[in-house]
């Protein structure tokens, strides 16, 4: 740990008056003040970039309505293979927006320099490709893959092309995680040892029973083109549609869609390039609605100790019903303390210290030695640790919260668009994307073969 590092851990744990207000002094409102100076510059015409849409899904309406909080974007296209939400797009955007059902036709387009990737999952590589060596900036949600096999070819082409390529998972991008980050670094919770992260919901619409249009049909619904690239081709399903998360075919379950936020952002403050072993187990609880995938799954994943870390073991959880409720955390565990994160809204540090002394007495074995024996290891243990020496150190705990108002996801589009105006490398690229997406996918393949995967994460392959 460096020099200035330990002075700032000490500052902190030294201080009582360390509480929220000036955790925000120190790192939220500089921050975020900086955003806002950065997100009003004044554009001019060579800074303006143009953008389309491919895929107008939830994610596809919500990511396109945060790259427009930047300025100097301008939405040019939207692709969609439901024709209802291409009249959608329009109803919000204008009637010139230029809509298509063939993503090709926005990737041929030279008046649009990025392209946001919001399909299922099944789509997110192939088109990704695609759009770089078509010139094109790409901005993909998360996983950036289907199938592990597809992340070093996707890799390749970023590399190949030096297309900005950035994966959405907005985490990294917060400036929550970025000071728990920083804090983690100082040393504020010791050696890490495991961590804990899982998300809880208790709803129909967490458990992605998404709402179904009443036109719905093959008429609507390009399903032809859906399902070129899959496998197994089936008759037209609405379900298999709006609802693609609940299948393997489109989706990659609640590994794919939600471990890969909680990998993320614990790749991100931990800085590992990932784990060796990874073993889940999960089953199919309530949602028996034609789904095949479970939804509850937990996840036991090993870290082994290298330059970045030492070692550490993580528990991943998705619960879709879960009695208490919707709510997300990811418990960082240090000998130290511990790290509570609350999704992107802030944190919590709870420092707990081992006293000088080991303890002697209480639930231990010194009451089954005889009486003499007793007091000589009692005289012995008094003269060793003073009174000071028993007492656990205490600390107050710090905490942190994001200004009102702040959004991750603005800021994750403001560092992709950044990017792309001054060639400075973006916050989560190619590399980082797979490194977080193959260990979750992983998750998939070790339920449903029963197996432990080993996965060797520098050179991104399973073992």
């Amino acid at each position: 740990m460096s020099t200035d590092r330990r002075k700032f851990i000490k500052h902190l744990g030294a201080s009582v008056l360390l509480t929220s207000a000036t955790l925000n002094s120190l790192a939220a409102k500089e921050d975020h003040e900086l955003k806002i100076l950065k997100a009003q510059k004044r554009t001019g015409p060579n800074d303006k970039i143009r953008i389309a849409t491919i895929g107008m899904g939830i994610m596809g309406f919500n990511d396109t309505r945060a790259a427009l909080t930047v300025p100097g974007v301008e939405l040019v296209g939207c692709c969609d293979l439901y024709k209802g939400r291409l009249d959608r797009a329009k109803e919000l955007y204008g009637p010139t927006l230029f809509t298509t059902g063939d993503h090709r036709e926005i990737l041929a387009r030279k008046d649009i320099d990025a392209v946001i990737i919001a399909t299922s999952d099944n789509w997110h590589s192939q088109i990704a490709i695609d759009a770089m060596h078509s010139g094109k900036a790409v901005y993909s949600e998360k996983p950036m893959v289907h199938q592990i096999s597809q992340g070093l070819a996707e890799i390749k082409a970023q590399h190949d092309t030096k297309m900005v390529f950035q994966v959405g998972s907005q985490r990294v991008s917060s400036i929550a995680y970025a000071k728990a980050k920083e804090l983690y670094e100082a040393g504020a919770i010791g050696q890490i040892n495991s961590i804990e992260a899982s998300f809880n919901r208790q709803s129909a619409l967490g458990a992605w029973q998404y709402t179904i249009p009443f036109d719905a049909s093959v008429q609507t619904v390009d399903w032809a083109r859906y399902q070129s690239n899959a496998k197994v081709k089936y008759d037209f399903d609405s379900k298999r549609f709006f609802r693609w998360r609940n299948y393997r075919e489109y989706g990659t379950g609640v590994a794919g869609d939600l471990f890969v936020h909680l990998l993320s952002g614990i790749h991100f403050i931990t800085s590992s390039k990932g784990p060796e072993r990874i073993y889940s187990i999960g089953d199919l609880t309530y949602w028996k609605d034609g789904r095949n995938v479970p939804d509850v799954m937990s996840a036991v994943i090993h870290y082994g100790e290298t330059k970045e870390h030492p070692a550490f073991e993580v528990t991943l959880r998705v619960n879709f019903i879960s009695g208490e409720g919707d709510r997300s955390s990811t418990k960082i565990v240090g000998s130290e303390g511990v790290l509570n994160l609350d999704d992107e809204n802030g944190f919590t540090i709870s420092k707990h210290k081992l006293p000088v002394a080991p303890g002697i007495g209480g639930w231990d074995s010194l009451s089954t030695f005889t009486e003499a024996q007793q007091k000589a290891l009692m005289d012995d243990y008094n003269k060793r640790y003073s009174q000071a020496d028993n007492q656990r150190p205490s600390s107050p705990d710090i905490s942190y919260r994001v200004p009102d108002g702040y959004n991750s996801s603005h800021d994750h589009f403001a560092n992709f668009f950044d990017s792309m105006r001054t060639g400075k490398p973006v916050v989560e690229d190619a590399v980082f994307g797979f490194r977080a997406a193959a260990p979750c996918l992983a998750c998939n393949d070790s339920y449903f073969e029963n197996k432990v995967i080993h996965w060797d994460a520098e050179n991104m392959k399973i073992v």
